[in-house]
C-alpha cells in the first residue's frame, strides 16, 4: 500500500491559477517531510510573437527569465517557512508539459502539484491546457487542485478520501496512492463502483448485465474494504447506478468529500495518450483536487 512520497513537484507560471497547486504542494510537502522542487517553464513557441514587439530592448529573453524566476523564487520563499526538506527551484525553456515531464523523471520526482489553470485565465481544466497535457504524457502522479480548492495558507486535510473503482489494476493502483494519502491524514476512506448500463442500451439481457456488473462491482468494493480495514484504515464503499463521472461527482459534493484519488484510465483506456473519459470528466467538474493515478504505475 504504501507509496514514499519524498519529493513533490511544483509548477508555476506565476498566475492567479497555479496559486492552490502551490499551496496544496506545500502543504502536503510539509505533512511528509518531503523536498520540494519548483519550476517555471518560458514557453519558447508562445513567446516570439512578444519578443518581436519589445525587440528594443537590450535583453528581451532576460524579461521572460526574469519573470520565471519571480516565480520561482515566490514560491520557494512561501515553502522555506513550512518545510524542513529542501527546496529546489529551476527555471527552464521548452514547452511547459514537456518540461514539467521530463523535468519529473530526471528528478524522481514521487507527485507533481498543480493547479488546473494557468496563465491563460482558462474558465475551466479544458483539452489543450498544460494541466492536461501533462495529465496525458507524465508517469508519475498528478494532483490537480482547482481553484475552488485553494485555502489561506498551507494546511491541508484530506480528512474523506473518495476512491472510485471499476475493477480494474489501474483502479487498484490508485486505491494504493488513496490509502497512503489516508494513512498520512488518518482520513476515511470512500469507495463507489458505478453500474452503468447505458452502454449496453439496445441488447437484450439487461437484467443479467445489470446483475454481472453488480457482481463485479461488489467485488471490487469488498477488495477495497478488505486492504482499508488490514491497513487500519476506517473505510465506506457503495454501488452507485448511472454514469460514472456523474455519480463520483455527486456522491463527492454529498459526502463533503476533500480528495478524490482515481486511476488515469479505466477498463477501456489503451493509450498513454489518451485519459480515461470518465477521469477527464471529473477533473473538468471537481470542485476538491483530485490525484490521477497514470496506467504506467501498474
Amino acid at each position: 500500500m504504501d507509496h514514499s512520497i519524498d519529493s513533490i513537484l511544483v509548477p508555476t507560471d506565476g498566475s492567479e491559477g497555479a496559486e492552490p497547486g502551490i499551496r496544496h504542494g506545500i502543504g502536503l510537502a510539509a505533512d511528509v517531510g518531503a523536498d520540494l522542487h519548483t519550476l517555471s517553464v518560458v514557453d519558447s513557441v508562445e513567446i516570439n510573437p512578444s519578443l518581436s514587439r519589445i525587440e528594443a530592448e537590450s535583453d528581451p529573453k532576460g524579461l521572460f527569465e526574469a519573470r520565471a524566476t519571480r516565480a520561482t523564487d515566490a514560491v520557494a520563499e512561501l515553502a522555506e517557512s513550512h518545510l524542513d526538506g529542501a527546496v529546489t527551484t529551476a527555471v527552464e525553456w521548452g514547452r511547459p508539459f514537456k518540461s514539467i515531464t521530463e523535468y519529473a523523471r530526471a528528478n524522481e520526482i514521487d507527485l507533481i502539484v498543480m493547479g488546473t489553470h494557468g496563465r491563460s485565465g482558462l474558465k475551466r481544466f479544458v483539452l489543450g491546457s498544460v494541466a492536461e497535457k501533462v495529465l496525458r504524457t507524465t508517469s508519475v502522479p498528478v494532483l490537480l487542485v482547482p481553484p475552488q480548492a485553494s485555502v489561506d495558507g498551507v494546511e491541508v486535510e484530506y480528512s474523506e478520501i473518495l476512491l472510485p473503482t471499476d475493477g480494474s489494476e489501474a483502479a487498484e493502483t490508485a486505491v494504493d496512492w488513496g490509502l497512503t494519502l489516508a494513512d498520512i491524514y488518518d482520513g476515511t476512506v470512500h469507495s463507489i463502483y458505478s453500474v452503468d448500463t447505458a452502454r449496453f442500451a439496445g441488447e437484450g439481457g439487461m437484467m443479467v448485465l445489470f446483475d454481472a456488473l453488480e457482481e463485479t462491482g461488489q467485488a471490487a468494493l469488498d477488495s477495497i474494504r478488505k486492504r482499508a480495514h488490514d491497513a487500519g484504515i476506517g473505510v465506506t464503499a457503495e454501488l452507485g447506478t448511472g454514469p460514472p463521472a456523474r455519480v463520483i461527482g455527486s456522491y463527492s459534493e454529498d459526502h463533503e468529500v476533500d480528495l478524490i484519488v482515481m486511476g488515469t484510465h479505466g477498463r477501456s483506456g489503451l493509450d498513454r495518450y489518451l485519459i480515461g473519459s470518465v477521469t477527464e470528466s471529473v477533473v473538468r467538474h471537481a470542485a476538491v483536487p483530485v490525484c490521477c493515478v497514470p496506467m504506467e504505475q501498474v
